[in-house]
């Protein structure tokens, strides 16, 4: 079984993925959050996430957001010089922001428009490109179009959450459209959506051996350590105080204002300590924090919880 780590924006940044690697049993592979190529130029945050150096010990794959084949070409262009060996295709972001541009899920309402789009890039992009997409805008009958799409060109691998845009990431997913896709699809199929634990990851790939690997976003948030606990490895204290101690130093290296290392470490605690089941008081403690010598505080009482279980 392979397991992929999902591309989630905000908190599945450089730092998140170093140190889960470093800490735990590492994913397989390591999909990154999207960039979106504007007038061939990236933002800081964007050019620090895909720097090479920032990315070592793991195998990362860019994603990129957009709906113009030249802004992907030269994003490609620009990923295959730092060293990687694919790029991912983002047509699954079920922003309102991003959806009303046309990228994204916004553009899997327009199949032609993506297949000229997937026809121009496939034939000069220097990488392999992988998709990963949604079923549709409304209705998950629009798959099976869009897959008529994807099966024209040489798509390294199809991730799939079997819901459409309008859904997000509410309801149940549409189990039978992904078993349409496991049939019929050119390219190997990647499983993604609301597999939360290792027993969860398990059971899925027991009963799907024909897929060729499952991501996990949300799960990896609430379990640093979810890959190896598929292996029966425990995610132990002490390891969960490493895995900290890297991303909040790292913060505090790389911004340094205080402020902005207290939010970030804050939304890091909102999966992490639901994922830890910890008391709603010790949580609120972390989240009240304004400075850090009272973060750290409320995050060594929050360890302490843990280590007590």
């Amino acid at each position: 079984m392979k397991l992929f780590f999902a591309p989630m924006e905000g908190v599945a940044h450089h730092l998140f993925r170093r140190a889960q690697a470093a800490c735990f049993r590492p994913a397989d592979e390591y999909f990154m959050p999207f960039i979106c190529p504007k007038n061939q130029s990236l933002t800081h945050r964007e050019r620090a996430d895909i720097n090479p150096e920032n990315n070592q010990g793991v195998h990362a794959i860019p994603q990129i957001l957009t709906n113009n084949p030249e802004s992907f070409l030269w994003a490609a262009q620009l990923l295959c010089d730092l060293g990687y060996d694919e790029v991912n295709l983002n047509l699954g972001c079920p922003s309102s922001t991003v959806v009303r541009k046309g990228r994204g899920a916004g553009f899997l309402a327009d199949p032609d428009g993506l297949h000229d789009f997937l026809s121009e890039v496939f034939s000069r992009c220097p990488l392999p490109i992988s998709l990963k997409s949604r079923l549709g805008m409304e209705r998950p009958e629009e798959f099976e179009r869009i897959l008529s799409v994807y099966n024209d060109f040489p798509v390294k691998r199809l991730i799939l959450h079997p819901r459409v845009r309008e859904e997000q990431y509410g309801g149940s997913v549409h189990l039978d459209w992904f078993h349409y896709a496991e049939k019929e699809s050119r390219a190997p199929v990647v499983y993604n959506g609301d597999l939360f634990t290792a027993q969860q990851i398990l059971e899925f790939d027991e009963s799907h051996p024909m897929i060729s690997g499952i991501m996990c976003g949300r799960g990896f948030l609430l379990h640093p350590g979810l890959a190896g606990m598929c292996y029966g490895e425990i995610e132990s204290v002490d390891k969960l105080e490493a895995f900290h101690a890297m991303i909040y130093d790292g913060y505090r290296r790389d911004i340094g204002t205080e402020a902005f290392v207290l939010m970030k470490m804050k939304e890091v605690w909102a999966m992490l300590g639901r994922g830890q089941g910890l008391e709603k008081k010790t949580l609120k403690h972390i989240h009240k924090a304004s400075r850090l010598d009272a973060y750290e505080a409320a995050v060594k009482a929050a360890m302490e919880e843990i280590a007590a279980r």
